[in-house]
């Protein structure tokens, strides 16, 4: 939804043109200033590259100014560390650093400990912010596994019917092997997802009709009513109890990976991956065979008219991401500036 707003700033000639190798000078500078080191920052900028790429600029190298922002950057951070482990599980101490670096870390386990077992249950707590969720369940697809990831956190969703935020964005993501590429799915159970709403702030942009409400439970489209108040579960007025289930499944599901509890619900972040070999099923290639003809026959249905191609999930980033490494991706200047002023701080 924003990618529209985005454009609009573009077609107003308020963007600059980067390249892969200045845009990661500039995220991992900039990242540097505020405090990370630098194999660190290579790790975030990395994620946030690749939602570039992708056609995700909400979740990009403008993440980098929401962190600075964010409450928890002013907490202390301390070495990310594995609390609870069994040889096919373990549950993760963040360490209080953003999950565009402690997620990736949890789901390096995840493929590991799926590479020695060909099972792995991975949880990430005191951690926060993690990006596009398709990053990680798509290396871990890439590396042979099938993937369901779920994230939570609180306070930024209402639930269905009501005006005060108690869920999170709470994103559900799945990776399965296939060729030439993984299929990969990855969805908020929001309307949007918190990043929209920032950077349609950043950008003096409004949000769609039906996403939002104020404070007092009122429609809006002015982002800085929205993060005051909430947004809402996707579905709209019709089917907006399938949103709010899943959202509420995928909160559920997040809690196990252990974020701490205040009065009784998370007061921090929650990521959770289930890895698996599809070899304990049936050999790897007969699956990818039976996957691509699914997709296939999807791709060949008949179309209404006006449908030139049904799309399958992850395709359309996927060939967007080939074509912006060779020819770049556009920025709005005035994320671009910041960020750049950052890094000659």
């Amino acid at each position: 939804m924003l990618g529209r707003c985005v454009e609009q700033a573009m077609n107003a000639g308020d963007s600059i043109l980067l390249q892969v190798d200045a845009a990661r000078s500039l995220g991992v500078a900039a990242l540097q200033k505020i405090g990370f080191t630098a194999a660190e920052a290579e790790v975030i900028t990395a994620g946030q590259i690749d939602a570039e790429l992708c056609g995700y600029p909400a979740l990009g190298l403008a993440r980098i100014l929401t962190i600075s922002e964010h409450e928890n950057f002013r907490k202390p951070r301390s070495a990310i560390r594995i609390e609870h482990e069994t040889p096919v599980s373990a549950r993760i101490d963040g360490g209080n650093y953003p999950g565009f670096y402690a997620v990736y870390r949890a789901m390096e386990v995840a493929i590991e400990k799926a590479q020695a077992n060909r099972f792995a249950v991975v949880g990430a707590r005191n951690c926060w912010m993690s990006g596009r969720s398709a990053y990680y369940v798509e290396k871990i697809a890439r590396a042979g596994f099938a993937c369901a990831h779920f994230a939570c956190s609180g306070d930024q969703v209402a639930p269905l019917g009501g005006k005060k935020s108690v869920l999170g964005t709470n994103p559900m993501a799945f990776g399965l092997p296939g060729e030439p590429h993984p299929f990969v799915l990855d969805v908020a159970t929001s309307a949007t997802n918190n990043g929209d709403v920032i950077l349609a702030g950043r950008l003096n942009q409004q949000l769609p009709e039906g996403v939002a409400i104020d404070p007092e439970g009122n429609p809006t489209r002015d982002p800085a009513a929205a993060l005051a108040g909430s947004i809402l579960t996707f579905g709209g007025e019709k089917f907006g109890h399938k949103g709010f289930g899943l959202s509420l499944m995928t909160q559920a599901m997040g809690l196990m990976a252990g974020p701490m509890l205040t009065n009784g619900r998370p007061a921090d972040f929650g990521f959770l991956f289930i890895v698996f070999d599809p070899a304990l099923l049936m050999p790897l290639p007969q699956f990818k065979q039976h996957l691509a003809a699914l997709l296939d026959e999807i791709r060949a249905t008949p179309r209404q008219p006006g449908v030139s191609e049904i799309r399958i999930p992850s395709e359309r980033a996927f060939a967007q991401r080939e074509r912006a490494r060779a020819t770049g991706f556009s920025m709005p200047r005035r994320i671009h500036d910041r960020l750049q002023s950052i890094s000659n701080s």
